[in-house]
């Protein structure tokens, strides 16, 4: 399923400083230049401050045994509370780290301020510079607009709300979630619950949408800290950065995780980039956008109009074409 008329033009939406992922994506984008034009990069706020009631409740087995691990380190639950920044804060940080990508690729690529909350009713418009960013580029030109999204979509929303016309003139991918057909809730899907009432515009809109579940498609875009010494640490002021990323993950920090030398981590959005570049990496069928529940589980709707929906994944060639694309960037450095 090649894709047409390349470079895409492509608009990459990114809570960037969130986890190390997006990052890793952003750049691969940008190192592909012959296949992909990205004409912008929008900031999305994240937060993770939702986890800390359930911490300290003990609402699970999985926060039971946070909990413990976090005073096995000697650390406490308000360590975490002095550390998790709010959505406006993650947005500022995600900015920040998405101008230093950029820089780091060598790359003069606008980017843009997003959201700094959340919507907080249907119809609530969370306007930013980013927002409206995403409506002119979808207005201009002749080519069509694809939207690489890469955290929640409260960005996306925006502008489609303000803007529906534009619905005609892009193509949204966005990775989170469990596949439509499964009965899990959603709790796990960061991108998801941070803004449910933005991931439904994006289903309910008719927006052609290319939906890359996490669990447990981009779940299987692994690394382990071998393979990152291998072939990502060296590899130019960018591999080397990717690599201390690893090397230092602050979601392991976060959660208090141990052994991480025997571990593997989950580059979950190269997702989005890799069905850009090659859809049979990510191959999908056509399915009715399902609704998204007040309990936040997908409900079949037979009736709707469809969307794209991946259900394997090409690991290897994945991070083979990554890692080939990092040799030709460091080759400029020796």
């Amino acid at each position: 399923m090649p894709l047409q008329d390349t470079p895409l033009r492509v608009v990459i939406d990114t809570d960037c400083a969130n986890e190390i992922d997006d990052q890793f994506a952003l750049a691969w984008a940008l190192l592909s230049p012959e296949k992909l034009n990205v004409e912008a990069s929008i900031a999305a706020p994240f937060s993770f401050r939702h986890h800390l009631q359930p911490l300290r409740e003990g609402a699970d087995l999985a926060y039971q045994a946070w909990a413990a691990r976090l005073a096995d380190q000697g650390r406490s639950i308000a360590d975490l509370d002095r550390d998790l920044v709010d959505p406006a804060a993650g947005m500022d940080l995600s900015l920040r780290e998405i101008r230093h990508i950029h820089k780091l690729c060598g790359k003069d690529v606008p980017a843009y301020a997003g959201a700094t909350r959340y919507m907080s009713a249907p119809d609530d418009i969370v306007w930013s510079a980013g927002a409206e960013a995403l409506v002119d580029l979808a207005k201009s030109g002749t080519a069509p607009l694809y939207v690489a999204a890469m955290g929640c979509v409260t960005n996306i929303a925006a502008a489609l709300i303000r803007a529906p016309e534009i619905a005609d003139r892009m193509t949204v991918l966005w990775t989170a979630g469990f596949p439509t057909l499964q009965p899990h809730p959603q709790h796990a899907a960061l991108n998801l619950v941070q803004d449910p009432h933005a991931t439904r515009i994006l289903f309910d809109c008719g927006v052609p949408l290319i939906y890359l579940p996490g669990y447990h498609i981009g779940a299987q875009l692994r690394i382990s800290k071998p393979e990152m010494r291998a072939y990502v640490q060296g590899k130019g002021p960018l591999g080397d950065y990717l690599w201390s990323l690893y090397d230092n993950n602050p979601i392991q920090h976060m959660r208090a995780v141990a052994d991480t030398d025997r571990r593997s981590w989950v580059i979950w959005d190269m997702i989005d980039i890799a069905w850009l570049l090659n859809p049979d990496w990510v191959p999908t069928f056509q399915t009715p956008s399902p609704l998204l529940t007040d309990d936040l589980r997908w409900q079949a709707a037979p009736d709707r109009h469809l969307i794209r929906e991946a259900y394997d994944i090409n690991r290897d060639d994945i991070f083979r074409d990554f890692y080939d694309r990092l040799d030709i960037y460091a080759s400029t450095f020796r």
